[in-house]
C-alpha cells in the first residue's frame, strides 16, 4: 500500500510496487448495489431540518445536510451509510446507532462510545463531525447518529496485500501513537482488532472504537464466542489484572498477521485460544502462573506443558518483505525482534507502548506532535461502574445529545437538497472492502491469500502455521476475519476501496 509523502516525494520503485497491489485491491472488489430509497419530509425541531431516507429496510432521519446516501456497512452496533455534507463541503460516514435501548449493555455502550468520542482528539483516532437525533422529547427518543471520518477500508483489506516494510512499520506506528494517546486519557482498549482500525488510500490510519468498558471484562470459563477474540491479551483472556501494554499484545498479533497472512491464534473459544497461544509461544512460567486465579491456575498448569517455537521458525524470512533499499535499511530481523518483545505472554516481560515506538523498526517516523499530543481530558471511569437501568441510560444519552446540539447544530447554516444530485465522491461511492472482508465465503478467502500473497508467502506461512500447531486451512483466511458478521462492524468509517492509491510514500523523520 503505497504511503503518501508530506512533501510530495516519492521513487520508481514503490510507484511500480503501487500498480501491482492496486489492481490486486481492484480484482478482488465487487461494486456493492445499493437499493434506491424513497425520501419524505418531516416536521422542522428548532431550526433544524430533516428528512427520512429509506434504504433497505432501515429508516434514516437526518438533517438535510447530509445527502446522497449509500449504505457501507452494519453490525451489532450499528448501521452505516457514506452520504455528503454540504455544509462543510465533504464526504462523511453517518452511523445510526443499533437499537441503542434494546438493553442495558447496548445503552451503556452507546453512551460510553459518545462520550469518549467527544473527549479524544488525535489525528490516529477516528474523530466525531457531529452527532444528533430527529426526537426532541424523552418520550419520543429512540434514535442517535454520530458523523464521521469517511475511511476507505479497514485493515482486514490491507493485511491481504503484500506490504513493504515502510508501509507496515508506518501502520504500526500510527497504531501506536493512537494507543498512547488513549492510554493518556485513561483509556485502555483490550480489544483491538483489523476490523476496527481504518484506512486511507495515503496509508493514514485511525483507530475506530473505544474497547472494552472495565466491567466488560471476560472470564476464562466463558467459552462461547460473540465477537471476534483473536487479538486479546492473554492476560485479558485469562481474567487477570491488566497494565496499559495489555494492547501491545493485541498490536503484536496484528503486525504477525500483515507477515503471515493469516490470523496467528483464531481460538474457537477461550481455551482453544489459550492452546494455540502455548503451542506457538510455549507453555509461561511457574511465576506467571502463580498470578493466575485458583480455578484457572488448576486449569493451565494440568495441560501438557508446550516448548514453543523460536521466532526465527515462527516468522522465517520468506515471509518478509525484501530488505528495504532506502538509507533506514528496514528489514526482516528488526521486524522480527519487535514481534518478539511484543508477543510475550507474561505482560511483565513484555515491551511497553514507549518501547515500541522507540524500536529501530518503528521509530523512523518518530514525531513529537504525533507521538505525545495533547492528552484529552481524563474519562470518567464511574461510567463503566454504573449500574442503571435502561431508561436511566436513555436519558442520560438524551441529556449529552441535546447538549452536543445545543453546543454544535444550532446555528449552522442549513442546505435542503431538492435531489440527490450532489453525490460523494468516488470514494464514497466505491465498493465496501470492509464488507467484502467479513462475508467471503472460506473457499474465496483461501483463494485471496494465494492471490495476493503469491505462492511462495502462501507456502511458508502454511508451513510456519503446519510447525506451530495451526492448521493450514486456518491460516488461509490472508487475515479475513472469521467471526460471526455482527463482530466485524466497521463502525461506518469505510467508504471505499483502495482503487485510487496515492503512489507516494511517507517522510522519513
Amino acid at each position: 500500500m503505497p504511503l503518501s509523502s508530506p512533501n510530495g516525494h516519492s521513487n520508481s520503485r514503490i510507484r511500480t510496487k503501487a500498480a501491482v497491489i492496486t489492481n490486486n485491491v481492484t480484482s478482488s472488489s465487487t461494486t456493492k448495489q445499493h437499493t434506491p430509497y424513497k425520501m419524505s419530509n418531516i416536521p422542522q425541531h428548532n431550526g433544524l431540518q430533516f428528512y427520512t431516507v429509506e434504504i433497505g429496510d432501515t429508516r434514516f432521519s437526518i438533517l438535510r445536510r447530509y445527502s446522497n446516501l449509500k449504505a457501507i456497512g452494519s453490525g451489532a452496533q450499528g448501521i452505516v451509510c457514506a452520504a455528503y455534507d454540504s455544509v462543510s463541503l465533504q464526504n462523511v460516514a453517518i452511523k445510526k446507532l443499533s437499537r441503542p435501548f434494546q438493553n442495558v449493555t447496548h445503552a451503556k455502550r452507546a453512551y460510553r462510545e459518545f462520550k469518549l468520542m467527544k473527549l479524544v482528539n488525535h489525528k490516529n483516532i477516528i474523530g466525531l463531525f457531529n452527532a444528533f437525533t430527529p426526537q426532541r422529547t424523552m418520550d419520543e427518543f429512540q434514535d442517535v447518529y454520530l458523523v464521521m471520518e469517511l475511511m476507505d477500508a479497514n485493515l482486514c483489506q490491507v493485511i491481504q496485500m503484500d506490504l513493504d516494510h515502510e508501509r507496515m512499520s508506518y501502520l504500526l506506528y500510527q497504531m501506536l501513537c493512537g494507543i498512547k494517546h488513549l492510554h493518556s486519557a485513561g483509556i485502555i482498549h483490550r480489544d483491538l482488532k483489523p476490523s476496527n482500525i481504518v484506512v486511507k488510500s495515503d496509508c493514514t490510519l485511525k483507530i475506530l472504537d473505544f474497547g472494552l468498558a472495565r466491567t466488560a471484562g471476560t472470564t476464562f470459563m466463558m467459552t462461547p464466542y460473540v465477537v471476534t477474540r483473536y487479538y486479546r491479551a492473554p492476560e485479558v483472556i485469562l481474567g487477570m489484572g491488566y497494565t496499559e501494554n495489555v494492547d501491545i499484545w493485541s498490536v503484536g498479533c496484528i503486525m504477525g498477521e500483515m507477515i503471515r497472512g493469516g490470523v496467528l491464534f483464531p481460538g474457537t473459544d477461550h481455551i482453544d485460544q489459550w492452546n494455540k497461544i502455548i503451542e506457538q509461544l510455549g507453555t509461561p512460567s511457574h511465576e506467571f502462573m502463580q498470578r493466575l486465579q485458583p480455578t484457572v491456575r488448576n486449569y493451565v498448569e494440568n495441560r501438557p506443558r508446550c516448548c514453543g517455537y523460536n521466532f526465527e521458525r515462527l516468522f522465517p524470512d520468506v515471509l518478509f518483505p525484501s530488505e528495504s533499499t532506502d538509507h533506514n535499511r528496514l528489514k526482516a530481523s528488526q521486524a522480527r525482534d519487535l514481534l518478539s518483545r511484543m508477543l510475550v505472554i507474561d505482560p511483565e516481560r513484555r515491551t511497553s507502548v514507549d518501547e515500541a515506538l522507540m524500536h529501530p523498526y518503528i521509530n523512523i517516523w518518530y514525531d513529537e506532535t504525533e507521538v505525545n499530543a495533547p492528552a484529552p481530558g481524563p474519562y470518567d471511569h464511574s461510567v463503566d461502574e454504573r449500574e442503571h437501568t435502561v431508561d436511566q441510560w436513555k436519558e442520560l444519552i438524551y441529556q449529552e445529545v441535546m447538549e452536543y446540539e445545543l453546543l454544535h447544530n444550532s446555528h449552522n447554516p442549513i442546505s435542503i437538497p431538492t435531489s440527490q444530485a450532489q453525490a460523494p465522491s468516488q470514494q464514497a461511492t466505491a465498493s465496501n472492502p470492509s464488507q467484502q472482508c467479513q462475508s467471503q465465503p472460506q473457499q474465496q478467502q483461501q483463494q485471496q491469500h494465494h492471490h495476493h500473497h503469491g505462492g511462495h508467502r502462501a507456502s511458508a506461512a502454511s508451513a510456519a502455521a503446519s510447525t506451530s500447531g495451526t492448521s493450514n486451512q486456518t491460516n488461509a483466511t490472508a487475515g479475513v476475519n472469521t467471526s460471526p458478521p455482527q463482530a466485524n462492524a466497521t463502525g461506518g468509517a469505510t467508504g471505499g476501496d483502495l482503487d485510487n492509491i496515492d503512489s507516494h510514500r511517507p517522510n522519513h523523520r
